[in-house]
């Protein structure tokens, strides 16, 4: 299993949020089973800490998006200067 963690970095994340979260989930999975050797579990944890920093990162920049919404009084929808 270190194979699949070993020569993990920034580049290799995942395109989506989505695919990042289920590369996570399944990260946790394999910690928790415990059936992990010591230098698998330290090579998937830190592959978990930069899918996880790279969800943080989207899920704020979704955040930032969202507040950017106002409705106006008369009802209608606006945007503040934001972009795709």
């Amino acid at each position: 299993m270190v194979q699949a963690y070993m020569n993990t970095s920034s580049s290799n994340i995942p395109a989506t949020f989505e695919a990042a979260l289920t590369e996570l989930e399944q990260i946790v999975r394999n910690l928790e089973s415990g059936k992990t050797s010591l230098e698998d579990s330290i090579a998937a944890y830190t592959r978990g800490m930069e899918l996880k920093a790279f969800c943080e990162t989207r899920l704020k920049e979704a955040q930032l998006k969202v507040d950017q919404i106002a409705q106006a009084t008369d009802g209608t929808l606006t945007t503040s200067s934001f972009s795709q």
